[in-house]
């Protein structure tokens, strides 16, 4: 089944007038905030290309992106911070980041379809999850790349007030190359001290 079939028979079976999808990116980084967004399209656009954002290039992503803002009707990007995270834990920081990515939009979507297997709890939105809903729906995928770039962007800001531990290259994720600069220079203010318990425990 195609992206946009998800939706088709969404619409076909209820009396849905505007279906939002939602993903986030970010929620396994060791550093910075994880990012969610909001995206409802419009109910007769194809966007050629779409796809999950972890099955496309870093090219072709920025050109989706700005397609989706383009061409949506509605989108909302939130990110929820580090130290957010560390207060509530990386789950309830990305339902937070859902809830308002999804009530924040311009126009009240009457369903929230959300990657993955847990739902926030929206006010006055039905909401419905999608396992692997970002290589199913076509908002969700919509949502995926919008949530991935705009994340991206943001560790590139971060790489150049921390240029030491080189987030342009990892994003912010666990690579070796992240724990060889954690190992020399400690954790940064943009670190998730709760992703890092044992480092956070040799720094006491």
């Amino acid at each position: 089944m195609s992206l946009y079939e998800f939706e088709k028979q969404a619409y076909a079976e209820h009396s849905f007038r505007t279906i939002c999808g939602i993903d986030e990116a970010g929620r396994g980084p060791l550093a910075g905030p994880v990012y969610v967004a909001a995206v409802i399209l419009p109910r007769d656009i194809e966007i050629e290309g779409l796809n999950d954002s972890k099955k496309i290039s870093e090219k072709k992503r920025e050109i989706l992106f700005q397609k989706i803002i383009d061409k949506a009707l509605a989108f909302r990007i939130e990110a929820v911070d580090e130290q957010v995270i560390d207060e509530i834990n990386i789950l309830n920081a990305t339902m937070l980041g859902m809830k308002r990515a999804a009530e924040g939009l311009a126009i009240k979507p009457d369903i929230a379809y959300i990657d993955g297997n847990k739902c926030p709890d929206l006010e006055g939105i039905q909401a419905e999850f999608v396992i692997g809903g970002d290589a199913k729906s076509a908002s969700i995928a919509a949502a995926s790349i919008l949530a991935k770039v705009s994340r991206d962007h943001y560790m590139l800001e971060l790489a150049q007030s921390y240029p030491q531990y080189q987030f342009e290259r990892h994003k912010g994720y666990g690579t070796k190359l992240h724990y060889e600069m954690l190992e020399k220079y400690g954790i940064s203010p943009v670190h998730r001290r709760s992703f890092l318990k044992k480092l956070t425990g040799a720094a006491k």
